[in-house]
């Protein structure tokens, strides 16, 4: 097949190919050879339907398929080979619908390239890029390990009430003298926490109360008059909370007290490795050293970002073929030029990103191995888990998840991408000048 390529200016270039017998003429044969075996006809035995006949019913469509896949593999192949920098697919030009397909025939078909923009980044130790250090301090780690003590905690019963403490009684309605209502609202087994109060006052009643005591309050006033939550207590229907804006009684039944979990050898086993921690002091540390590596992982992040506005902004804005991109754009969002539009500035300052990034891997010699790609899988299952509190996760539950998620070619490119940033950054912070800065966490966090 003779394919040539044309480069009318920086963003535009055409490319054609011509498609001759001897090109197509084998695969034709072998494919109708393929469907003759599986075919029926009347008169014919299964599969032995002459070849010939076969040709004639349905020898254009093979002819047709047949040249489609040999032209699309030729034209990549030669964009490839070639180092054509297209961006998207190749367009077919509207002469190509002209061009009749018949056996023994030459065809000659078109394509409009969208080319991509000639630049070069340059970075070096002249250039310098912000990097921040997170302090993390001891409210975050005290915090922390109060989080993991709340897990293995329990609720015990006191005889005098705190805030966040919960109360169990039963309920009745009052009337306006403070007597109890003939057939009104009554409930046993309520429970409350006081600290949901939304007003003050009603939760100040309850201060040092004790089991047997008697509380005067007003449901409507403590919840601030939600229907939701007066019903939940009075155990009556969302309709009708509304009706009720008078005081109850709640004799206190008993009071239970959340009491966190001891800082025991059973908490440091159950959080980290069995035997990697020992003390209260050790345990503590280990979580300070977990916090700063989480923000070690979310200042690389940081910095890419940076990286990617500085180096963004240093090669300044590129040259793009419009009108091409918005055709193909158009196919994607199914005929919705309005998307497009909408669209079009943030597609162009992804692709933007995406060809600096293509240079810098290159320049930094990043590559991907298969190994890598299963790390990956295995840190985003780590912080799954995570999310949950789940640290200690046995390694036959991190590969079994790993294992699936490599199942789905949507997420491996997705893990493929993940870690070429991760080592892009890495390769990064070698090549510019790091300018150090240590930041609270807050302030940090403010940055995103």
């Amino acid at each position: 097949m003779n394919i040539s390529f044309q480069k009318i200016d920086e963003n535009n270039g055409t490319i054609t190919a011509v498609v001759e017998p001897a090109d197509y003429e084998a695969n034709v044969a072998k494919a109708i050879k393929e469907v003759s075996k599986t075919m029926t006809m009347p008169g014919f035995r299964p599969g032995k339907v002459p070849a010939s006949l076969m040709k004639k019913k349905y020898g254009k469509s093979i002819l047709a398929e047949e040249v489609n896949k040999l032209l699309q593999k030729s034209l990549y192949d030669y964009i490839r080979d070639n180092k054509v920098q297209m961006l998207g697919e190749p367009l077919p030009m509207a002469a190509n619908d002209e061009v009749e397909l018949v056996d023994g025939g030459t065809f000659t078909f078109s394509f409009d390239l969208a080319l991509a923009p000639e630049f070069t980044v340059e970075l070096s130790k002249d250039d310098k890029v912000d990097y921040y250090t997170v302090e993390v301090s001891d409210d975050m780690v005290n915090n922390q390990v109060q989080m993991y003590r709340q897990r293995g905690g329990n609720y015990d019963k006191v005889e005098s009430y705190e805030e966040n403490d919960m109360v169990k009684g039963s309920i009745s309605e009052l009337d306006e003298a403070g007597n109890s209502v003939d057939g009104g609202v009554t409930a046993d087994g309520v429970v409350m926490l006081p600290k949901y109060f939304k007003d003050d006052a009603q939760k100040a009643l309850f201060n040092g109360a004790k089991p047997g005591d008697i509380i005067r309050f007003n449901p409507s006033t403590a919840y601030n008059g939600s229907e939701a939550e007066i019903a939940s207590l009075l155990k009556v229907e969302k309709e009708k909370a509304g009706e009720y804006k008078g005081d109850f009684n709640f004799q206190i039944a008993e009071i239970t007290r959340y009491v966190p979990g001891p800082l025991n050898q059973e908490l440091f086993d159950n959080v980290f490795p069995a035997g990697t921690v020992t003390t209260a002091e050790e345990f503590a540390a280990k979580i300070k050293e977990q916090i700063a590596e989480q923000f070690r992982k979310d200042a690389d992040y940081k910095f890419l970002l940076d990286v990617r506005k500085y180096v963004t902004e240093k090669v300044g804005k590129l040259s793009f073929p419009d009108e091409k991109l918005k055709r193909m754009m158009l196919v994607n969002a199914k005929n919705d030029e309005k998307k497009v539009e909408e669209n079009y500035d943030k597609s162009i300052e992804e692709l933007t990103w995406h060809l600096i990034k293509e240079q810098l891997v290159e320049k930094t010699g990043v590559k991907v191995e298969d190994n890598d790609v299963v790390e990956m899988a295995k840190e985003v299952t780590r912080m799954q888990f995570a999310q949950y509190g789940m640290l200690n996760i046995p390694d036959e539950y991190i590969d079994n998840s790993v294992k699936e998620m490599l199942k789905k070619r949507e997420t491996v490119d997705n893990l493929i991408d993940r870690a070429i940033e991760l080592k892009l950054g890495a390769a990064l912070k070698e090549m510019v000048t790091l300018e150090n800065k240590t930041v609270s966490a807050e302030d940090f966090n403010s940055m995103f």
